[in-house]
């Protein structure tokens, strides 16, 4: 098998392994018992921005094992990733946004496949900029420090949450880690 069929197989994976992983995200901090010190990981409420790391934190994941398996066939590794890891959070608010405001009420199997489709163009996006030419060291750490970044703004924003819409829990209007948690 060629390294690119190897690389283009991965990606492919991916998209299943982040869905299903990201999927029983979604359920971690009830499971734990609302173990506070894992608000950060896992999503704590119903917000748009919760939904989010469940494409991210198991993307990171799967970008680890990922680049000890395909990472060193590929140029512009880290910087695919971040790229791709970046690309998810805005997918899924961009699609919610869209169809809630035209439709006026949420779907839960078009939330399902808005966080698939999500991770499909994540993974594709990391997998076009693998192919690019080689940008350099540079490039790398960009992408290093863009996941980075985003690791802070979750931990941040799980415990300190803007009082705007997409940090707000609907059902009960309230930010971050709920009362009743």
């Amino acid at each position: 098998m060629s390294s690119s069929s190897r690389v283009r197989n991965w990606e492919l994976a991916g998209i299943l392994v982040i869905f299903f992983a990201g999927s029983a995200w979604h359920f971690v901090f009830e499971w734990s018992g609302y173990w506070r010190p894992i608000a950060w990981l896992v999503p704590i409420n119903e917000s748009v921005w919760e939904h989010f790391k469940m494409a991210f934190w198991p993307g990171l994941i799967w970008a680890g094992v990922a680049s000890a398996v395909v990472g060193q066939n590929v140029k512009n590794y880290w910087l695919g990733r971040a790229s791709g890891l970046w690309c998810m959070p805005v997918i899924i608010a961009v699609i919610s946004y869209s169809y809630t405001t035209a439709l006026g009420t949420r779907y839960l199997w078009v939330d399902i496949l808005s966080f698939l489709i999500a991770i499909a163009i994540g993974q594709l996006v990391s997998y076009k900029l693998f192919y690019l030419a080689e940008l350099g060291v540079h490039a790398r750490w960009l992408g290093i420090l863009g996941i980075v970044g985003m690791i802070l703004v979750f931990v941040f924003f799980t415990y300190m949450p803007p009082q705007i819409f997409i940090f707000e829990h609907v059902p009960t209007h309230e930010y971050g880690i709920l009362v009743d948690y």
